[in-house]
């Protein structure tokens, strides 16, 4: 087959090869790709040796390529459902837990343990000052002027307790962060 042949080819089938394979992909995009390479693919096979039925042969390049983007497709949907699956399951479980979570219950009894005896370890002025700021709600200067050092300093003290609490309470860093999480 010569150049004039498969031009000849390309003219009459090219249109029917897009329509084929787009009846399977359902894009044109790819309908137009598959029927451009399996276009070029069989004009490579003409030229190594001459093919009796280039129209079948033609339509066997075609299916194959549509069958392997079918193919394709099937587990990129798979892929995409598995992965929202799994974000379902994280969105339930977040709920679960989150619905689990009784206002009443955050200071349970083992929290309000490791609390007291966190705060216990600490030095007594340090105690002292968490507890006027935290219990009392007093602002860190009322704090300096009763304690009679620098408002620096009750922040250092602040900060270590709130270090102290954190480690802690690590397996309640949600509760933590809400509880004292206005102080990062």
């Amino acid at each position: 087959m010569n150049a004039m042949d498969f031009q000849e080819l390309y003219n009459k089938w090219y249109r029917r090869s897009f329509t084929f394979a787009k009846a399977y992909v359902q894009d044109n995009m790819v309908a137009e790709d598959i029927a451009s390479e399996s276009f070029v693919k069989l004009w490579k096979m003409i030229q190594e040796k001459e093919i009796e039925y280039p129209q079948s042969l033609l339509l066997t390049l075609i299916r194959n390529k549509a069958l392997d983007y079918l193919r394709r497709e099937v587990v990129r949907q798979t892929v995409e459902k598995d992965m929202a699956d799994a974000y379902q399951r994280e969105l339930s479980i977040r709920i679960s837990t989150l619905e689990a979570c009784n206002p009443e219950d955050i200071f349970s009894n083992e929290i309000k343990e490791i609390i007291r005896r966190t705060l216990e370890s600490l030095p007594e002025q340090t105690r002292r000052i968490f507890e006027m700021s935290r219990y009392d709600g007093l602002p860190v200067k009322e704090i300096s002027l009763r304690q009679g050092i620098t408002p620096k300093a009750i922040e250092y003290h602040i900060t270590l307790s709130l270090k102290a609490l954190r480690i802690s309470l690590k397996d309640y860093l949600p509760l933590f962060l809400f509880l004292f999480g206005d102080l990062f």
